[in-house]
């Protein structure tokens, strides 16, 4: 999507060969009207599929996961991180290692809104090792949903989330593929 790309070099900055920051745009500042053309985007590619809910992890995949559900006119579901006083049963969890972040954390989905009849698309802002469409994967697979694929704002392609969902048997769709990351520049992968 040439949009996101040319937004990430405008500016999206590399903080490192691994880390890109896109938080005046995407995960901290949202400018609604470019999620409003991701929506359009991920709507037409997974049209034909099937899909009945769309989920995502918080908190950065909301936007572009709300506006993808209100396009596809199905509900969207928010897998949660952090324990919750109120929404504490009939959880499904597991355990999911935060590549940003460097910490573990748990994931849930409450049983009472996916279930065998469901048929998820995953929504998130970064795909690099994989873990969190791993983890979100897990906790769809105990709600006995099946999962329509995995739509991805920006993939670090030099990273192996790709090629490991893949071999699961995954569909990827990524808007913007990054082949490397340094310092004082971002190269796409075409």
């Amino acid at each position: 999507m040439q949009l996101l790309k040319d937004r990430i070099l405008s500016e999206g900055r590399a903080l490192n060969e691994d880390i890109l920051k896109v938080d005046s745009f995407i995960n901290h500042q949202v400018d609604t009207n470019l999620m409003e053309a991701i929506a359009c985007d991920f709507a037409e590619h997974f049209a034909d599929m099937g899909v009945t809910k769309v989920v995502t992890i918080e908190s950065s995949g909301i936007a572009p996961a709300v506006f993808t559900a209100h396009r596809m006119g199905v509900p969207m579901i928010i897998l949660k991180k952090q324990p919750s006083k109120v929404l504490n049963e009939d959880l499904y969890h597991t355990m999911i290692t935060s590549y940003t972040k460097g910490t573990n954390y748990e994931l849930t989905l409450s049983s009472k809104y996916v279930g065998e009849n469901d048929h998820v698309l995953i929504i998130d802002d970064f795909l690099a090792n994989g873990e969190a469409a791993t983890g979100a994967i897990r906790l769809l697979r105990m709600a006995h949903a099946t999962v329509a694929g995995l739509g991805i704002l920006i993939e670090k392609s030099f990273q192996p989330g790709r090629d490991k969902l893949e071999r699961a048997g995954v569909h990827v769709y990524s808007l913007a593929r990054i082949a490397g990351l340094k310092k004082d520049g971002i190269e796409f992968l075409d």
